[in-house]
């Protein structure tokens, strides 16, 4: 009861953060670039992997699931589909700054699409697996489950795909990619008024900052007028 308790627990704060995610789009210059398309892959398989948890912590259902499949999927959900998918978008939009060169935007989207489907494709059968009673950690199973182990593999070398071609393109934009600027996204925040990649000191002047966080009008019209 104890581990329930506290395994259900750890669902509030969760569910809270999600719905802080979700809230940050409204008002937002939304935009489906790669940074975003990576954004929205987290939020959904993160959500997966938290509704999951909550399964796991109903005492009928773990006594059932556990040390299955299951306990598997809802695993890499979490740590690996939800968190790698944070990290990707966040290395894809810094990484004008960081370096001041962007990457092909058409192989990041299909990148962020490839991981997206091919982590589903491993893990996704992992929970019906782990529903039907196959415990993991085992070489061998019955031929009923043969199907879904196959899925399981094949969305294995897809997400290889998914992982290896970012490595890919981001080492190439390097010496090839367009020079960033210092507002590609043509974003609001303090940190997009410097040059790319930021001075040793980050700014060369004190920064003023006279306008909302939303401001996004006064964006769009300083690249009218740069224009």
């Amino acid at each position: 009861m104890i581990f329930s308790f506290f395994t259900m627990l750890v669902a509030v704060p969760s569910a809270i953060k999600v719905f802080n995610w979700s809230a940050t789009l409204y008002k937002g210059s939304i935009t489906f670039d790669t940074p975003m398309l990576y954004t929205f892959g987290f939020l959904g398989l993160f959500t997966i992997g938290g509704c999951t948890g909550v399964m796991l912590a109903s005492l009928g259902l773990d006594i059932h699931l556990t040390e299955t499949y299951f306990i598997v999927a809802h695993f890499h959900y979490v740590m690996v589909g939800g968190m790698v998918s944070a990290l990707m978008a966040g290395l894809h939009f810094w990484w004008p700054k960081m370096t001041g060169r962007m990457y092909p935007e058409i192989l990041g989207r299909l990148a962020a699409v490839i991981l997206f489907i091919g982590f589903n494709l491993t893990f996704f059968p992992q929970f019906i697996l782990g529903y039907l009673g196959m415990p993991r950690r085992y070489h061998a199973y019955p031929p009923e489950f043969q199907v879904l182990n196959v899925m399981s593999t094949s969305g294995a070398s897809i997400l290889a795909i998914g992982y290896l071609l970012p490595i890919l393109y981001l080492v190439w934009s390097l010496k090839y990619g367009q020079i960033a600027g210092a507002n590609p996204w043509r974003a609001t925040g303090l940190e997009w008024t410097t040059q790319s990649p930021p001075p040793t000191e980050n700014f060369v002047q004190t920064p003023i900052v006279d306008y909302e966080a939303y401001d996004y009008d006064r964006i769009a019209q300083s690249v009218e007028v740069a224009d």
